[in-house]
């Protein structure tokens, strides 16, 4: 039972991601967040990435825990930590460098 959660934590944590950034994206636009300037940034593009570069954060840490052995269960382990890793960091990039807001009527 260990092994399955160990083996579908990474891809959980890649849907609580995408579910995360989404939702912070539509509370931006819905809030007016892309015109409060920061120093690195919209507060739109920021909260974004903020949730973003430690969502990957976190699947370096799990990548980093994960079994080194050669057996099979510890293989595919790996593989789906670098899946959720890689899902994680494709799907999202495209939300934080075009990030646009629907104009209001």
């Amino acid at each position: 039972m260990r092994w399955l959660a160990v083996f579908s934590a990474p891809l959980t944590l890649w849907a609580v991601l995408f579910s995360a950034v989404y939702a912070l994206h539509g509370l931006g636009c819905a809030l007016g967040w892309p015109s409060v300037s920061t120093p690195f940034g919209s507060l739109h593009v920021v909260a974004m990435t903020a949730v973003w570069l430690g969502g990957l954060g976190v699947h370096l840490i799990i990548l980093r825990a994960a079994p080194t052995d050669p057996a099979l269960g510890s293989r595919l382990v790996r593989l789906a930590g670098w899946i959720g890793f890689w899902a994680s960091l494709l799907t999202l990039w495209p939300v934080l460098t075009l990030t646009t807001c629907p104009a209001t009527l």
